[in-house]
């Protein structure tokens, strides 16, 4: 294993194979863990969910585990891990599928987990709170949808007050929904990113910090890629097609990422497909909550090394891939789109829609440098207020019971106002739904669907969907400590 390397606490701103094949091929990357099945073998389509040849639901225990950082003789460190492994599971459906997975709480605290990006039914989005009473430590609770659309979505803990610590101690994963007609690539690869906050003696430090949840979050000093320390180091056959599947499941670190030595297509964003594009300088911002689809080509000699760097303090490898062995010769059509999501409505009818403003307050105040060096280090945030309502949407701070600040019919367009009155970029996630990233002009948009975005502070920036998803849904902060102290607010959809 290669040796950790220490991560600044600072914000970061910036014809196809079978199934089998390629579950084996990923395998042989060494990039994802086993995935898990989320159901036994799905019964005929049409059956009903009463059918008696509904499957069994899959258990998915969380409970308390260990995972080794660091080399010998450093010991382990105490986690909290699904189903007994320090790796993130993968759970893999087909479009169509149910996912079906009863979820055991075996640590001490409440728990839930929400589906993040999954435009799911309102009971299973699994905001513990909101949506559902969280799982008490010794309970479960069945988790049982099928969704809506194929993609890459993050399986991540969201109770309210108290979704930090059992993210921050390790439970994460991703949802894969494949494509009735995936495209035709040598591996399918699932990459989900991570963030520790370790003391020297390799324990977890402590949770529930204020002045941490009060400023840029809970930043850990160790990066990791699928449960490993990163880098990691991979190996693959020259000329390979591969898709990647990235998810940032970290409590609160925003990043860059940034590819070197291959070329990088995006082909789905938070899980939508879209025209395929080459990122700008080779660069992609990636908050927490973050998917990226992605198809590269690996170069066809051997020896050749292709990098992710995470643009952290003065870089990060996250993982390199080197090529080895035999060159894949199979002729293929160049790069392009996986395909469009006709559920999703062709274009999003501003004329009419329904506009309200989201102004995000609250947070630790920082003092201007008053004549100090420009190059010295910047002045500590400050904060002295209530530490359960660090945060604030409209004035209000996300808690049980919380009203929904507004309330439209299933079918009507919402544009979003969201403004930024904090001193830290925020990183938001609205739940149920997709969004288009409007321009200023309200004259068209960004060319791809979103769930998750990064407003810098101080800036105001405007969204637009169609809303036709019934049920009580979250806007969110997806940095959690944020989210526990109130970051979150709550829209009605009847």
């Amino acid at each position: 294993m290669p040796p950790s390397r220490p991560v600044p606490p600072t914000d970061s701103r910036a014809g196809s194979p079978s199934r089998r094949s390629l579950l084996a091929t990923a395998a042989a990357f060494g990039l994802v863990p086993d995935a898990a099945r989320a159901q036994a073998p799905s019964p005929p389509p049409g059956s009903g969910a009463a059918s008696p040849a509904q499957p069994e639901p899959a258990a998915l225990p969380a409970a308390p585990g260990r995972a080794r950082f660091r080399p010998e003789p450093a010991p382990e460190t105490p986690v909290w891990c699904f189903d007994g492994k320090a790796l993130p599971p993968v759970v893999r459906v087909k479009l169509g599928q149910p996912v079906r997975l009863k979820v055991e709480n075996g640590t001490d605290k409440p728990l839930a987990l929400h589906w993040h990006g999954v435009r799911n039914v309102n009971a299973m989005d699994g905001v513990g709170g909101v949506t559902q009473a969280p799982i008490p430590p010794g309970g479960d609770f069945l988790y049982a949808f099928t969704p809506p659309d194929a993609g890459s979505y993050l399986i991540r803990p969201l109770v309210v007050g108290g979704s930090s610590e059992p993210s921050g101690r390790g439970l994460a994963g991703m949802l894969v929904v494949e494509e009735v007609n995936p495209p035709a690539v040598d591996a399918d690869v699932s990459v989900v990113l991570q963030d520790w906050r370790l003391e020297d003696d390799g324990t977890l430090m402590p949770f529930g910090q204020v002045p941490l949840a009060a400023a840029h979050g809970r930043l850990g000093n160790l990066v990791t890629v699928n449960g490993k320390p990163a880098p990691g180091i991979f190996e693959a056959r020259p000329g390979a097609r591969v898709r990647l599947r990235l998810g940032n499941a970290c409590n609160a670190r925003a990043t860059r990422i940034k590819f070197e030595g291959v070329k990088v297509y995006v082909a789905a964003v938070d899980g939508q497909p879209t025209d395929t594009f080459e990122p700008l300088r080779a660069t992609l911002p990636f908050p927490p909550g973050t998917r990226y689809d992605l198809l590269v080509d690996l170069p066809e000699e051997e020896g050749a090394t292709c990098a992710i760097h995470a643009l952290i303090g003065k870089g990060l490898i996250l993982a390199s891939v080197t090529t080895k062995g035999a060159k894949i010769t199979e002729k293929r059509p160049p790069i392009g789109p996986i395909g469009e999501n006709k559920r999703l409505p062709a274009e999003v009818k501003l004329q009419n829609a329904l506009r309200r403003d989201v102004v995000i307050t609250g947070g630790a105040f920082v003092p201007k440098d008053k004549g100090g060096a420009k190059d010295g280090p910047a002045p500590d945030s400050v904060y002295t207020g209530d530490p359960q309502k660090i945060w604030s949407v409209n004035g209000a701070s996300g808690t049980t019971g919380l009203q929904p600040i507004f309330s439209v019919k299933r079918g009507q367009v919402v544009v979003l106002a969201l403004r930024n009155d904090t001193a830290f970029p925020q990183a938001m996630h609205l739940h149920g739904h997709c969004f288009r990233l409007l321009h200023p002009l309200d004259d068209g948009w960004e060319p791809y669907w979103l769930d998750t975005f990064q407003l810098l502070e101080g800036r105001t920036a405007r969204i637009g969907f169609l809303a036709d998803n019934p049920g009580r849904w979250l806007i969110s902060a997806t940095v959690l400590e944020r989210f526990d102290t109130g970051l979150w607010t709550v829209f009605e959809v009847t």
